[in-house]
């Protein structure tokens, strides 16, 4: 017996728990973002900074998730971390397209008429990131079922999640138009000005969760899925 079988309450039991932090959360980071400064230069564009760096984060994790779950497939060959792989790439991709929206949002608005996009390192390396795992997508939509094509992309997605070192840390290797540096947190040279790291940690935070529980559900959907499927073939 496949063990996605066992997984559906505990599953259910962490999108409770999810849903009780996000509902905690939610109010507290819109309240946070309404409250922190305005910056003198960008204006209230800058409070994007909220919201995009996060959604970065949260597009990370759903590729680490999809090469942790197609990893754990090669290893076990267990359906449960396939769609653990899958679940990270739908998810991943949702975040990442979120990124790749708010990012020329926030560029516009900070650097005026005709910057909506730079063909800059990280840009480019981000927009890449966003065709491999749609690539990812499309393959599993399409052989949907097949044990072959599940292994060949676990091999893809691990291989895929290579770029994300790269994507954060290429500005530091070439130099960036539109993103100078790094986020810093202490120093000098620190990024974030009086009243910026509370609704950034916030944000940080609940997009997290809000990542979490995207991942949980659609892994939940997967499982559950996969065991109807498997009981109208018996």
């Amino acid at each position: 017996m496949d063990r996605s079988e066992n997984a559906g309450v505990p599953l259910e039991r962490t999108l409770r728990a999810l849903g009780v932090l996000m509902g905690v959360l939610l109010p507290v980071y819109a309240w946070t973002v309404v409250q922190a400064p305005i910056d003198s230069v960008q204006g209230v564009m800058q409070k994007i900074l909220y919201v995009h760096p996060p959604l970065a984060y949260g597009a990370y994790l759903g590729f680490v998730a999809t090469a942790i779950g197609g990893a754990l497939f090669l290893w076990r060959g267990e359906e449960r971390h396939d769609q653990l792989a899958v679940a990270g790439a739908e998810v991943g991709t949702i975040f990442c397209t979120l990124m790749l929206v708010t990012g020329p949002i926030w560029a516009r608005g900070a650097w005026g008429p005709g910057n909506w996009w730079v063909w800059d390192a990280r840009l480019t390396l981000t927009l890449l990131l966003w065709f491999v795992y749609l690539a990812y997508l499309l393959l599993r939509s399409f052989t949907e079922g097949d044990e072959r094509a599940a292994r060949f992309a676990s091999v893809y997605g691990i291989l895929g999640v290579v770029l994300i070192p790269l994507n954060y840390w290429i500005i530091d290797l070439v130099g960036s138009a539109m993103h100078p540096s790094n986020i810093e947190f202490q120093g000098r040279d620190r990024s974030l000005g009086e009243g910026m790291g509370l609704p950034f940690a916030v944000g940080n935070l609940t997009l997290f969760f809000a990542f979490a529980y995207l991942l949980v559900l659609r892994w939940q959907v997967g499982l559950r899925r996969s065991r109807l499927e498997a009981q109208a073939d018996a």
